[in-house]
């Protein structure tokens, strides 16, 4: 199985744009998808981003100008990204990606309010990881 579920686009291709800090993403269903690695960074799927369950994500900043060092595959369903920043735990499926492809604009508008919430902003530096985490890191 390609992807999560029967209906899930399957990529047919994945361009790396170093410069320009994207990822560009076709599906087998048309869509393609330029998604800004920094909108990866912030929403990935780990559990270093999205913590163990509800209300325990940590939001992300520092990231806008975060690289790619290396897109690695997993099965036939997913990749990994390694980020310049050192992260490098989120599996991205096929089903993610598109996720985060169609709906770029809501995400960056919840990303914002986030900010606004927090009182930080886009570009500030990541806090000192302080004595909480994860077991398994």
């Amino acid at each position: 199985m390609a992807g999560l579920t029967s209906n899930t686009p399957t990529p047919l291709d994945l361009t790396v744009h170093g410069q320009s800090r994207l990822l560009e993403v076709s599906f087998s269903d048309g869509a393609r998808f330029r998604i800004p690695l920094e909108l990866m960074r912030v929403y990935s799927p780990s559990a270093e981003v999205q913590g163990h369950g509800p209300g325990q994500e940590v939001l992300q900043t520092g990231k806008r100008m975060v690289e790619l060092l290396a897109l690695d595959p997993v099965g036939n369903y997913a990749v990994q990204p390694r980020f310049s920043d050192g992260h490098d735990s989120g599996i991205f499926t096929w089903d993610y990606l598109y996720f985060l492809g169609s709906q770029q604009d809501s995400l960056w508008q919840e990303y914002e309010s986030k900010l606004q919430a927090g009182g930080v902003s886009r570009d500030a530096p990541m806090p000192p990881k302080g004595g909480q985490g994860c077991a398994s890191h």
